[in-house]
């Protein structure tokens, strides 16, 4: 018999579900039409990526603002690769779409802002992961972010963000053509990964910090 204290497997919020499928699915149809053959190459690497976090999700118990973060990411990443820039906005390399864009010209692209988010938001998620180890061994344990904690989910959110530059160089072996960049590229992409998983590791501190713990039972 199952024991009737465990708690439900967690859902997917329908408006995330939603939300994510009213720009997904546009996004590979428009990169079937125009045979983008690296976006139809992303755009399935998103729907697997996609079935990740649905697990990831029923195991770990993602807050809505993590799950929201993921989404918006993914919108990111597309509006990024499909969507024009004009003449007239400052880009790097041949390709003018918006990964390209210059937001501050020869300091800031928006590719870079989009690698120091999602990657700030997948600090996020390993948070929660590690959070729900400490749960399945004590239930009556929070995990609080002390420095080695914070440190490991920076390793891993930053390990996660050398895999994407993995995809990313795969794509250029499969797809004659793409806008991925060269080698300063990649160093940028990881320097913003690396960025963003601080901030977010800052953000959890102060969030769930010990002046946000005093309920802590003791762990002696």
């Amino acid at each position: 018999m199952a024991n009737e204290n465990q708690s439900p497997t967690p859902k997917m919020p329908l408006a995330i579900v939603l939300f994510t499928l009213a720009y997904l699915l546009p996004a590979i149809a428009a990169a079937v039409w125009t045979r983008n053959g690296e976006f139809i190459f992303y755009s399935a690497v998103m729907v697997i990526l996609a079935g990740i976090v649905i697990a990831v999700h029923r195991s770990s118990d993602l807050s809505q603002p993590v799950l929201w973060g993921l989404s918006m990411w993914g919108l990111a990443h597309m509006l990024g690769g499909l969507v024009p820039i004009p003449e007239s906005w400052p880009s790097n390399g041949p390709v003018r779409v918006v990964y390209s864009w210059w937001l501050i010209p020869n300091l800031l692209k928006y590719d870079q802002l989009v690698h120091a988010f999602g990657f700030g938001v997948t600090t996020f998620v390993c948070w929660h992961g590690f959070a729900a180890v400490v749960r399945s061994i004590d239930p009556g344990r929070r995990l609080l972010p002390t420095l080695g904690v914070l440190v490991l989910c920076m390793a891993a959110s930053t390990g996660f963000g050398a895999l994407n530059e993995v995809i990313e160089f795969t794509a250029t072996l499969l797809i004659p053509k793409t806008n991925v960049g060269g080698y300063e590229n990649t160093g940028w992409d990881l320097v913003s990964n690396l960025v963003g998983a601080v901030l977010a590791a800052c953000s959890i501190r102060w969030s769930f910090g010990p002046a946000r713990s005093t309920a802590q039972p003791s762990t002696d």
